[in-house]
């Protein structure tokens, strides 16, 4: 009995002991990982995160959910890491800022040719157009350094994947097709634990994410930026935040204007398919299949650069439709002048996340495509979100506009956007043609009606300080007595007349006197535009022939901005038929015929009505 009363207490003894060496040993091991430091609610860079030679860069493939290259195997989609050495010598777990791109192997070469011919008339097809083929580059294990000297040494680990049918992934690129949500949901699903990762494209080998602590965030710009959105779209759990970058967050709009087929500013003639033939840099002996199923058949058939109108095609590549499911945090960033993806890309999905009370904020500025949020700004949203920390970002100004004569990293910060100040001014329209006509509060003007002739030689610059022609309509107000803020979205309604049964329909706000110096700014001469297919009056999905010489009425926001219109300035409404930048060129000679008592201009005044008056004394 005495002996088994010994052997116990033996026991328990040494038990005690193993379990305090282990737990010194634990201290001292805790005492000794390197840690993520922050300082006013950012991530620093740590020293011990910085040495990019001790860095531990590998690639893998992810398998999806989904094969879209017809040889009956789940598409793998290649991914490549990039993350701090103690993530493997202290079993360090840190949370992911992953990138996804169509581009980063390589994109095609513009050929004469390969884009669409805009010299036609509307509702007729265009000559068949070039197919150029990309030539692959890039090299394992990296995908991209993009992004990496930010974050890893502020304690993150980055990531990037190629965009299905791109570089070593498999799959076939859809540009905005179901695909291209679900395969970063994989890769996210692979960091978290819940898909399958493999040492190569084909094998069985299995790679695990256990240096990941399951949160994610994404950032990137343009077709880089719209992917962020498309994964959060799916709700895959562990994408806490988002920050994406002009993205583009609707084909249709990207490619169509309120029924009207529309180029992206300075890409005139691109169109969907386009831009699958542009990022198409996959493996050369799927791509045959590919091209036949997507771009020839899926992409051909739903299009339609005939109409214009908007269809289930365009529906399942609107990522507005698709937003249900989405947790993510999301800060939003675009400029007012990128006429490329235009600012309304971004302001309808901020406003949804908003309305779906999801964590947001929005970043503008004032200039044109791309433009990142200062790092401060991004630095804190994401360490927020990923390392939790307490930094009240959240509480922070929803809003942060870049004014016109600062630096992008000294935004302004607003309770809102628009600005919550901003109410809406209607403004009439006073004959002028072919010089130029008034733009006023007064709606009890004799308005009558005047015409303009078609023609795409003379572009929006050139139409816009013209003294007299007859190739616009342009109506302006009086001559500004001090500064007026706009903020929010200008709305157009015109009552037309065509001599055709289809016609362009462009309108440009303009701030005059037109600045041609050799520096002048961004915001000098637009403010902002717009455009739309008066055969679309009363369907975006439906167009029907115009009865020339019947009246119509077309009404169509023009994109959103926040602008202060100096003192000094007139704001004008330009009315024009074909835009030579942005639409198609019919043969010049259509006319139209403006109702002007029946067409108005309404924008977004801070101070309303008063501040409109005020500013015209």
């Amino acid at each position: 009995m005495n002996k088994k009363v010994n052997l116990t207490l033996c026991l328990s003894f040494i038990f005690g002991i193993i379990c305090l060496v282990n737990a010194q040993t634990k201290e001292v091991s805790q005492a000794k990982k390197t840690l993520p430091v922050f300082e006013n609610g950012e991530a620093q860079i740590v020293p011990e995160f910085k040495d990019a030679t001790k860095w531990i860069r590998h690639d893998l493939w992810v398998e999806t959910e989904f094969d879209t290259d017809g040889d009956g195997k789940k598409d793998r989609m290649h991914v490549a890491v990039t993350r701090p050495y103690q993530t493997d010598t202290e079993n360090l777990k840190l949370p992911i800022i992953y990138i996804t791109s169509p581009y980063f192997a390589g994109v095609a070469p513009f050929l004469e040719g390969s884009f669409w011919d805009v010299r036609h008339e509307l509702g007729e097809p265009a000559p068949p157009r070039v197919h150029p083929e990309v030539v692959r580059t890039g090299k394992r294990p990296i995908i991209s350094n993009s992004h990496i000297d930010t974050w890893v040494p502020r304690g993150y680990i980055v990531v990037h994947s190629s965009s299905p049918g791109t570089g070593l992934s498999q799959g076939s690129p859809t540009v905005g097709g179901e695909n291209e949500s679900l395969a970063p949901k994989a890769v996210i699903d692979w960091l978290c634990g819940r898909a399958k990762g493999y040492t190569e494209p084909y094998g069985k080998e299995r790679v695990k994410a256990n240096w990941s602590t399951g949160k994610v965030g994404m950032t990137g710009t343009s077709y880089n930026g719209t992917l962020p959105l498309a994964a959060a779209t799916t709700g895959v759990k562990g994408l806490e935040a988002i920050i994406p970058i002009a993205p583009n967050t609707s084909y249709y709009h990207y490619y169509r204007s309120n029924g009207l087929v529309r180029s992206p500013g300075g890409y005139l003639g691109e169109d969907i398919d386009v831009l699958y033939d542009f990022i198409h840099s996959g493996d050369e002996s799927k791509r045959p299949y590919n091209n036949a199923n997507v771009r020839d058949i899926e992409m051909k058939n739903g299009m339609d650069r005939i109409s214009g109108d908007y269809n289930d095609f365009w529906a399942g590549r609107d990522y507005l439709n698709q937003m249900g499911p989405m947790k993510a945090a999301l800060l939003m960033a675009h400029g007012f002048n990128d006429w490329n993806v235009m600012p309304e890309h971004s302001y309808r999905i901020y406003k949804a996340a908003k309305e779906k009370g999801l964590p947001v904020q929005t970043y503008y500025h004032q200039n044109g495509h791309g433009g990142e949020p200062p790092l401060t700004m991004m630095n804190r949203w994401f360490s927020r979100y990923l390392h939790g920390i307490e930094n009240g970002v959240e509480n922070d100004a929803k809003a942060w506009i870049v004014r016109e004569n600062d630096a992008r990293d000294q935004p302004t910060p607003y309770a809102e956007y628009p600005n919550p100040q901003a109410l809406p001014v209607t403004l009439y329209l006073e004959k002028g043609a072919p010089a130029t006509g008034g733009l006023s509060l007064d709606k009890s003007i004799d308005k009558g009606k005047e015409k303009l002739i078609d023609n795409y030689s003379f572009s929006g610059a050139v139409l816009a300080q013209a003294e007299n022609t007859d190739h616009r309509l342009l109506y302006v107000t009086p001559k500004l007595s001090q500064d007026l803020h706009i903020s929010g979205t200008a709305k157009v309604t015109i009552s037309l007349a065509s001599t055709k049964t289809a016609a362009n329909l462009s309108v440009w706000l303009v701030s005059l006197p037109w600045n041609n110096a050799h520096n002048a700014k961004i915001t000098d001469n637009i403010i902002t535009r717009g455009w739309a297919d008066p055969q679309n009056h009363s369907s975006l999905t439906q167009g029907e022939p115009l009865n020339p010489g019947e009246f119509y009425e077309v009404s169509f926001n023009l994109m959103p901005d926040d602008q202060i219109i100096p003192l000094g300035q007139q704001i004008g409404l330009m009315i024009f038929s074909s835009d030579r930048e942005f639409t198609l060129w019919p043969e010049p000679g259509t006319e139209l015929t403006i109702d002007l008592a029946n067409t108005n201009l309404v924008i977004p005044v801070v101070g309303g009505v008063e501040g409109f008056k005020k500013a015209i004394k």
